[in-house]
């Protein structure tokens, strides 16, 4: 996929946000079960500070003191990472989990009858949880300040955090998976409209369509009207060009036809040299003329054109063999009579009559045409059994742009007329010698 890709710069964009958005979310998945983890903890922790508080007892003379703790084997084994302090007054009693260690709670008090969660240090450096009770007990009616703090190991809860990470993270790859797949598919449905437009403009360079149309989706019918304005526009400035270039070369008939009425005149003055070099000049400037009125005839409108290549060499056969050239010539002629070739046929006959006259005058007793379907084009093939051209001369004539009735070899103004009427419907023209004669491929798109 190219980097200048709308549908891979699309793909790269929605990949990348759903990677942050998964990331995001798994960051506070785990964030969101560490609370809940810790508020399950707090709340525990809660409870069993209520149970501690059982531990106060009245003596004999109704003064409160602390008692044994409740049985609990996670209290008594040493450093188990489950504590417990009590302090009533002056008295403090501690698990025996603790050991040596005394919890140091902040020194300010908390107020009867409210908690607070606290984060201490254990008693070998280990990360606490530790909540803070605070309760007052009736000491002859006098209030006793009770104190309770029961801690456990955060140790657990990072465990349990990383299982749920752990456990997480293939359900996320899944589900990135599936997200890639249907933002994908999103894409493929969504640019399809794009493909659409792509298909017509092939089918107008293959001439099975005059305009895009707007039977296609809103999002993408400025488009295709802008282009179908365009082909519009294309197609009159074509006609204007070529009725101007009709105008000018029709314009410069009459003077030429004057010139040549002079000429005449000077001839029967005696005035044969200036006579000759009048009609030179002239001669050269009428053929620029018909070349400019050939090329004004050639269609612009290439698409809807179709000529049969097969049906059009017989016609200008037929006509060749009636000049006495032709008629010393053996034509011999092959090909798919039903190809047809994306040209128009005019122009097709102007072509083939030219290639065709060159290669009688060429030839000493056989030309040879073949039509054939290469792929998408139709290929027309013209041989004659002639002295063929120079190799010099022949790279020149291969040569795109190049103008062959410049070329010096006597082909004369109508090979020039062939390269534009190729050149106009889009294809191809190449010479080579074929040992003997000369062969000329023309290749079109076929239909």
């Amino acid at each position: 996929m190219r980097r200048n890709s709308i549908r891979w710069r699309l793909m790269l964009a929605g990949a990348v946000a759903i990677l942050i958005t998964l990331t995001l979310s798994a960051v506070g998945l785990s964030f969101l079960f560490e609370r809940h983890v810790e508020r399950v903890a707090v709340n525990d922790l809660a409870a069993r500070a209520l149970t501690l508080a059982g531990m106060v007892e009245n003596d004999a003379d109704g003064v409160p003191h602390l008692t044994d703790p409740p049985p609990d084997r996670l209290y008594r084994q040493p450093y188990s990472g489950h504590y417990w302090q009590v302090s009533l007054g002056n008295e403090e009693r501690r698990s025996r989990s603790l050991w040596d260690y005394r919890l140091t709670p902040p020194k300010d008090p908390i107020p009867p009858g409210q908690r607070r969660v606290l984060a201490l240090p254990g008693p070998q450096d280990e990360r606490l949880i530790v909540l803070e009770q605070g309760l007052l007990v009736n000491a002859n009616g006098q209030p006793l300040p009770l104190r309770i703090l029961v801690a456990t190991d955060r140790t657990a809860m990072q465990e349990a955090k990383r299982d749920f990470v752990t456990e997480l993270l293939p359900f996320l790859g899944v589900l990135c998976a599936l997200l890639l797949t249907a933002f994908w598919a999103q894409i493929r449905v969504g640019l399809q409209p794009l493909s659409e437009v792509s298909d017509r403009v092939l089918a107008l360079t293959a001439g099975d369509r005059k305009r895009i149309g707007t039977d296609l989706p809103d999002e993408v019918v400025p488009l295709s009207q802008q282009i179908d304005q365009l082909l519009d526009q294309r197609d009159a400035e074509l006609t204007r060009a070529r009725h101007r270039a009709a105008d000018l070369a029709h314009g410069f008939k009459t003077p030429l036809q004057a010139l040549l009425g002079d000429a005449e005149k000077l001839r029967v003055q005696a005035q044969t040299t200036v006579a000759d070099s009048i009609e030179t000049v002239v001669g050269s400037m009428r053929q620029l003329v018909d070349r400019e009125l050939t090329r004004a005839r050639i269609q612009s409108d290439r698409n809807s054109a179709e000529a049969k290549p097969d049906l059009v060499i017989n016609r200008v056969i037929k006509v060749l063999k009636r000049t006495p050239t032709g008629a010393d010539i053996q034509w011999d002629i092959s090909g798919d009579p039903d190809l047809r070739a994306r040209i128009d046929p005019d122009d097709l006959t102007e072509a083939l009559g030219a290639l065709l006259e060159n290669a009688m005058r060429h030839a000493r007793t056989r030309v040879t045409t073949t039509v054939a379907r290469h792929g998408r084009h139709a290929v027309i093939t013209i041989r004659d059994d002639g002295p063929g051209v120079p190799e010099t001369a022949l790279k020149h004539l291969t040569q795109r742009g190049v103008r062959l009735d410049e070329s010096g070899e006597g082909q004369g103004i109508g090979l020039a007329i062939v390269t534009d009427v190729v050149d106009a419907a889009d294809g191809q023209i190449s010479f080579a010698n074929a040992d003997p004669g000369l062969s000329v491929e023309v290749k079109l798109h076929a239909k």
